[in-house]
């Protein structure tokens, strides 16, 4: 009895300490899972706050007076007679200096008389407008004053991820700055489709509404990485997409801005096209991501490099070329004189060319690139005048046949010989426009 009792004790402390042992490693396990999961909520749910703290006083209100002339009836009309009449819109802009530089869209500020601009602190400063560009929908304000501006600082926004945080500082309702959360949705997105300007954004599904344009959108670290531009909406409210233009393309038009009174737009010297299933099968070739190389500019960098027609693009110095917005977003934040590294496709051969961005001769004009006509392109059309469609952008153009190598000869009845003459049609309501097609055949389009 005594044996058996040592034996059971002996046995039942084992087993106690079996027991406490597998205790110990299950309670470690468990401690070792519950710092993981506390370690993944920390991941999943950053301190917005210091980019909150950062960001808000550097990001002001924007009102833009303009004066515009209506009539009261048919008469007033008959006659001559109008009145001037006041309209106020309202955005948001971005300090990005101590001495008051603010980057804000071009469409907040669009045929403004006048531009008032009100810091968080509720402080009301007369703004002047420095420059544009309309193509991207920037443009850069200046406030003068004694006082030192808290700004926000540029990010590199070719190293901003897909699932990343971010954060939305604008003025949206004309409320003061307000700031909403959410993640880079997309990259490179191109709204072509939505809008004729030729431009590759950032899409967030950080809630932006009316007020919102001209806002920041920064990281967590509160770092400039776009600026809020547009949204995707029926009724102009906010269903889960807004859309931003790229620190790099702002801050680049910015420094042109400030430097050369004007963007300096440096080219490649290609047109083409974005392949995908549909093209590709159609080229009879296996790739579905890339830029298709048309055709090259003798005179541009990319022919003198040694590009040439059936090319692809895959790649520019460390960025990606997947699709037209990817190379045309690049080719924004360089100027003439740069050294670009490419790497094309030749028959299934990578090559590296070393191609020099030179002064852009090219116009954008209604969502497409055009360019003066040589003597060439009009004797063998038979005609006397034009501008050479370069790459047609323009969703309804597009869908209505216009292509690249179309010549357009007439905008509202009016003959068109340069592309100097597209400036002055800018603001005006385009009606007509007519072209010559590939076979020298008149196509006149009219518009509602």
């Amino acid at each position: 009895m005594v044996t058996l009792g040592v034996n059971l004790l002996i046995n039942d402390t084992k087993e106690k300490n079996q027991t406490y042992q597998t205790l110990q490693t299950i309670n470690t396990s468990a401690v070792s899972n519950r710092n993981q999961f506390q370690n993944f909520k920390t991941f999943q749910n950053p301190d917005f706050t210091i980019a909150a703290e950062k960001t808000i006083n550097c990001v002001v209100h924007v009102k833009n007076t303009a004066t515009a002339r209506s009539s009261n009836s048919i008469w007033d009309l008959f006659y001559g007679n109008s009145q001037q009449k006041r309209t106020i819109g309202t955005g948001s802009g971005v300090i990005v200096s101590r001495d008051g530089f603010i980057i804000t869209n071009y469409h907040v500020i669009d045929n403004a008389s006048s531009i008032e601009v009100t810091t968080n602190d509720n402080k009301s400063f007369s703004a002047d407008l420095v420059g544009y560009d309309e193509n991207s929908d920037i443009a850069i304000l200046k406030i003068d004053s004694k006082r030192n501006f808290p700004y926000i600082i540029f990010a590199d926004s070719d190293q901003t991820k897909i699932g990343e945080w971010v954060l939305a500082v604008g003025n949206p309702f004309n409320l003061t700055s307000t700031v909403t959360a959410g993640i880079i949705s997309a990259k490179s997105r191109d709204l072509s489709d939505f809008d004729s300007k030729n431009q590759s954004f950032i899409q967030t599904d950080a809630a932006v509404n009316s007020g919102n344009s001209g806002g920041a959108l920064v990281n967590i670290n509160g770092d400039l990485i776009g600026i809020n531009t547009a949204i995707q909406s029926n009724n102009a409210g906010f269903i889960g997409y807004s859309f931003a233009v790229p620190s790099n393309i702002a801050r680049k038009i910015y420094e042109d801005i400030l430097e050369f009174g004007d963007v300096q737009r440096g080219l490649l010297g290609v047109t083409g096209q974005s392949l995908n299933s549909e093209y590709a099968k159609e080229l009879g070739i296996n790739k579905t991501e890339g830029f298709y190389v048309n055709e090259t500019d003798p005179d541009m960098g990319a022919h003198i490099a040694g590009m040439r027609n059936g090319d692809i693009i895959l790649q520019i110095d460390d960025v990606q070329i997947n699709k037209f917005s990817d190379l045309s977003g690049y080719l924004n934040t360089k100027r003439p004189g740069d050294n670009l590294e490419v790497t094309i496709d030749r028959n299934g051969k990578k090559i590296i060319l070393d191609v020099l961005l030179k002064v852009s001769t090219y116009v954008q004009f209604y969502g497409m690139q055009l360019k003066n006509s040589n003597k060439d392109e009009l004797d063998n059309l038979d005609i006397d005048n034009g501008v050479t469609v370069v790459v047609n952008r323009n969703s309804t153009l597009y869908r209505m046949g216009v292509r690249s190598g179309y010549i357009l000869t007439e905008i509202n009845e009016k003959t068109i010989s340069s592309t100097t003459q597209l400036k002055s049609f800018e603001k005006e309501n385009i009606y007509q426009i007519t072209f010559i097609d590939l076979e020298g055949n008149k196509e006149r389009l009219i518009f509602d």
